[in-house]
C-alpha cells in the first residue's frame, strides 16, 4: 500500500509571504498540527508546526509546559498574546526546512518519517513537489490495519 492510498488530499497550505497571524488563524481555523509552506506554483518549501509557532510566540508556556506537574494555574499565560509585529512577520522567518515524502512512498516508510521527524503530519507531494496530500499517524495506522480480520463494528453504547 502507498500513502496515496491513505492520505487526505484537502490540504491546507499558506504561501510563504504570509504573515504568521495569518498562518496562526489557519491552525486555529482548521484545526490541524502541521502548515506546508508553497510558493506561488505549489512547491512545498518548508513546513510550520504548531507547536513551533506556540514556543515562539509562547516560549515561556512551553518551557513551563514541560514542568507543569509543578505548575499549579497557567490561568495568566493561557491569556497572553502576541503582539502585533510578531503576528505581522513573514512565515518564510520561522517555517522549518520541508519534510515530506512521495505519493509513491510506502507507509512503513512514512510512519518511520513521521516517528523520526516528531511530527503530526506529513506533507505529500507529487513528482513535481506540489502538495497533493497529508497523512497522519492515524491516517497511516488505519490503513495498515485495512488487511487486518476485524469483526464487524457492533456499535458502542
Amino acid at each position: 500500500m502507498k500513502i496515496r492510498d491513505c492520505m487526505k488530499q484537502r490540504v491546507i497550505t499558506v504561501r510563504d509571504d504570509a504573515t504568521i497571524g495569518a498562518a496562526a488563524a489557519l491552525f486555529r481555523k482548521y484545526r490541524i498540527g502541521t502548515l506546508p509552506v508553497v510558493d506561488p506554483a505549489g512547491h512545498l518549501i518548508g513546513i510550520v508546526r504548531l507547536t513551533g509557532l506556540i514556543s515562539i510566540i509562547m516560549p515561556d508556556f512551553i518551557r513551563l509546559a514541560h514542568h507543569f506537574e509543578f505548575v499549579h494555574d497557567f490561568g495568566a499565560l493561557e491569556a497572553q498574546s502576541p503582539d502585533s509585529q510578531m503576528l505581522s512577520q513573514k512565515v518564510q522567518e520561522i517555517m522549518d526546512d520541508p519534510i515530506s515524502v512521495h505519493t509513491d512512498s510506502g507507509l512503513i516508510m512514512a510512519a518511520s518519517l513521521l516517528h523520526e521527524r516528531d511530527l503530526q503530519d506529513l506533507p505529500v507531494v507529487d513528482q513535481d513537489s506540489k502538495v497533493v496530500g497529508i497523512a497522519s499517524h492515524v491516517d497511516i495506522g488505519v490503513a495498515l490495519m485495512s488487511n487486518w480480520d476485524l469483526p464487524e463494528h457492533q456499535g458502542h453504547n
